[in-house]
């Protein structure tokens, strides 16, 4: 299971400001759970920060974690979004997940991270 406790922080520099990051990595990759095949997203991390900001690094190893994972889309966008939630406290947060086609479907799937009051 890829691990929560890879991603890494640091300091927003602009906390007084809302502005918007934004991360795609192109080379997503889980497996299926019904037939073991490789999936294959474009993963999209916008957010805007409160007090933290992800180092990309930390990211990129984050998402490796889930290489040999069995999950499905909805499974794994919602998972990605609850972690990156957990260690970033943003002001919000929204996973964009694109899966490319395979069986002549593709997929998108969108989670937002609610920030807790």
């Amino acid at each position: 299971m890829a691990d929560k406790k890879i991603l890494e922080t640091f300091p927003n520099p602009a906390p007084q400001r809302d502005y918007v990051i934004e991360h795609t990595h192109h080379e997503f990759t889980s497996l299926c759970p019904m037939t073991g095949h490789p999936d294959f997203a474009d993963i999209t991390v916008r957010y805007v920060a409160d007090k933290k900001c992800v180092e990309l690094k930390s990211l990129k190893l984050y998402f490796h974690a889930y290489r040999n994972e069995g999950m499905f889309f909805e499974a794994a966008t919602n998972r990605i979004c609850d972690d990156l939630g957990a260690a970033l406290k943003p002001r919000s947060l929204a996973i964009i997940a694109k899966w490319k086609a395979r069986g002549g479907f593709s997929s998108v799937v969108t989670a937002e991270w609610k920030r807790k009051r």
